[in-house]
């Protein structure tokens, strides 16, 4: 090995030593609130790590360079596309991530590494490769399952529950406990959501639906303020509900619900890097993955998605932060929308109360929250439960909860059959 080729490959490693490092600060960060420093940190790092791969891969390759390494290099690239995807909505970031993982995907970066490994210290480096490579199907299965990619996802579900079931025959003494569960759940996600296979997108379509301020009945109110849908917060805790990784089918549909299709013609190209005027072989470890989009995705006439934050199981405690955090930025043309999908309490005994409450001799108009008695919602049972039964009034979500968000524009959608606790005028 010549002295140049192994100062290429320490290069590489210091280089990616620091960008995984920049990588770790951004994904720590939640996807609200700021933190965009952080990730574009971490895309400039890992853009010189991939440029560098790209123009010295011969002397890489001699000085040691592995396909895995590249496919993880690759994968964290995906990675940060879609949590900026998350973090802004744009739909060119999501069509990013979805580039990155279909190139590591065609190109078998984690399974060609895996399978080469040998016996001893190379039969646990191909177990760690291994893991590696179900945690990217998992990743980029997510990211095609909101691409709508029917085909691609039905694929990667039968390739990840072939590879869990080739690992288990490989490894058996080795515990795929978490890795079965995550295929049943698959299993339930994709059912659950195969209703709507063939079915137009859940995406709002200029094609089909019209641009709310065309509406007479919605255009009056503009003539004073105009208010934007700028913020969400999606959330859901439900027992044994349908999800995948950390994703719910509630949290899903509606992240969905709450974004423009793109309506732009967009090109996505992955050209493997010529030399001398042909293509290069693809069993080498790099490539070129170029991303053209030949027009913007998101069309200029149509207003921008509304940035979500997507909290998965979250405490009572923590979704208040959450949103005070928001609201905290939140501007005076926007509309926060707030989706709290949760197994609710009703009041057992409701028509007797109603009856007990008609017929006092007392009764007077009542404010839709009454708050000269801050403690009275303690006994009642109209609240969502945001953790498992029997945790107790801590992980219990009621209506006073949300009165602090009251003083902003604010547009609150409950799914749970106790609903009408959240009512204004009811409790």
């Amino acid at each position: 090995m010549a002295d140049g080729e192994a100062g290429a490959y320490r290069e590489f490693k210091a280089l990616a030593e620091a960008a995984d490092r920049k990588f770790a600060r951004a994904r720590d960060l939640p996807l609200y609130g700021g933190g965009d420093h952080h990730s574009r940190k971490a895309f400039k790092a890992y853009t010189r790590l991939w440029r560098l791969q790209q123009e010295r891969r011969r002397e890489l390759v001699a000085g040691g360079l592995r396909r895995w390494e590249i496919g993880e290099v690759a994968s964290r690239i995906g990675q940060l596309y879609y949590a900026r995807y998350l973090r802004t909505a744009e739909p060119r970031s999501l069509v990013g991530a979805y580039v990155f993982y279909e190139a590591i995907y065609s190109r078998g970066y984690f399974g060609a590494a895996a399978g080469a490994e040998g016996g001893g210290g190379g039969r646990h480096q191909a177990l760690l490769i291994r893991y590696k490579e179900l945690r990217f199907i998992a990743r980029f299965l997510v990211v095609a399952m909101l691409m709508r990619r029917a085909e691609a996802v039905d694929h990667l579900a039968g390739r990840l529950r072939a590879l869990v079931e080739e690992t288990k025959a490989a490894y058996p003494k080795t515990n795929f406990k978490e890795w079965k569960q995550v295929i049943q759940e698959l299993g339930r996600f994709l059912k659950a959501d195969g209703a709507y296979k063939g079915s137009r997108s859940l995406r709002y379509d200029n094609l089909f639906d019209s641009y709310p301020s065309n509406l007479a009945s919605i255009a009056r109110f503009h003539s004073k303020r105009v208010l934007k849908l700028k913020e969400a917060v999606l959330t859901s805790y439900h027992r044994n509900e349908v999800k995948f990784t950390e994703l719910t089918l509630d949290t899903f549909r509606m992240l969905q619900c709450l974004e423009w299709e793109p309506t732009g013609s967009y090109q996505i190209a992955a050209k493997e890097l010529t030399e001398n005027g042909t293509v290069s072989d693809q069993s080498g470890p790099s490539g070129l993955i170029d991303i053209h989009l030949s027009t913007e995705i998101s069309d200029g006439s149509l207003p921008s998605n509304p940035q979500k934050a997507i909290i998965y199981h979250p405490t009572v405690s923590h979704l208040l932060a959450v949103l005070a955090t928001i609201c905290e930025e939140l501007s005076q043309d926007s509309i926060l929308l707030i989706y709290i999908s949760a197994s609710g309490c009703a009041e057992q005994n409701m028509a007797s109360q109603k009856y007990a409450s008609s017929s006092s001799s007392h009764a007077t108009a009542a404010s839709a929250f009454p708050i000269d008695k801050p403690n009275s919602h303690m006994s009642s049972d109209n609240h969502l439960r945001l953790g498992p039964r029997g945790s107790g009034g801590p992980n219990n979500l009621y209506p006073e909860d949300l009165i602090p968000f009251t003083r902003y524009p604010l547009f609150l959608v409950i799914d749970s059959e106790n609903s009408h606790a959240f009512k204004a005028g009811h409790t």
